[in-house]
């Protein structure tokens, strides 16, 4: 039996996903339920930095220091995801922070990075982000499109993000994980 999807797991396209908004991403979901489902792309650096971007957060921004596309929704507004040195307690929900899964959390970008509560020990800033309509994500489930995969503690801030699709296949049992072996083309094979 696959693992439903849940926050914190994390979305693997499959070969027959051939979306180029999609193809060859993992996506970690944020939040999944009856209304929908929120994720961002990990793997998907754009070459603009967090430093030209929001130069007060260039300090906390895990390498390579991009900001990445998180998928094709509201792609003119910024996410960030951040990892708290400690864990978060409920105080920090109005601080600025707010936890998605244990020490990883949604990052007010507008808060000065000094004064946030709590401290963070690495940032990773998302122009957009995927959505889905309540159900969608089940039939694309369904249909083979994506795999649902549990999260490693080095997903979220590959340091490697365009191996990141490959790595994690690899994980995948049984024959699953030749798909990391496939080519962009299968034609050109």
């Amino acid at each position: 039996m696959r693992a439903p999807p849940a926050a914190g797991r994390l979305l693997v396209a499959s070969a027959v996903l051939t979306d180029p908004n999609f193809s060859r991403t993992v996506v970690l979901l944020l939040d999944h339920g009856t209304d929908g489902t929120l994720g961002v792309v990990l793997n998907r650096p754009t070459d603009l930095t967090v430093a030209q971007a929001l130069p007060a957060w260039s300090d906390v921004a895990g390498d390579p220091g991009l900001i990445f596309r998180g998928g094709p929704v509201s792609t003119e507004a910024a996410l960030a995801l951040g990892v708290a040195v400690e864990p978060a307690d409920e105080k920090r929900a109005s601080a600025g922070w707010r936890a998605v899964i244990g020490r990883i959390g949604l990052v007010d970008l507008d808060a000065l990075p000094d004064a946030m509560d709590p401290a963070l020990s690495s940032l990773r800033v998302y122009a957009g982000h995927a959505g889905w309509a309540s159900g969608q994500l089940d039939c694309e489930l369904a249909a083979g499109a994506w795999m649902v995969v549990e999260s490693r503690p080095g997903d979220l801030f590959s340091t490697a993000p365009e191996r990141l699709w490959s790595d994690v296949v690899r994980r995948l049992p049984g024959e699953a994980a030749f798909l990391a072996t496939r080519p962009d083309d299968p034609n050109l094979n």
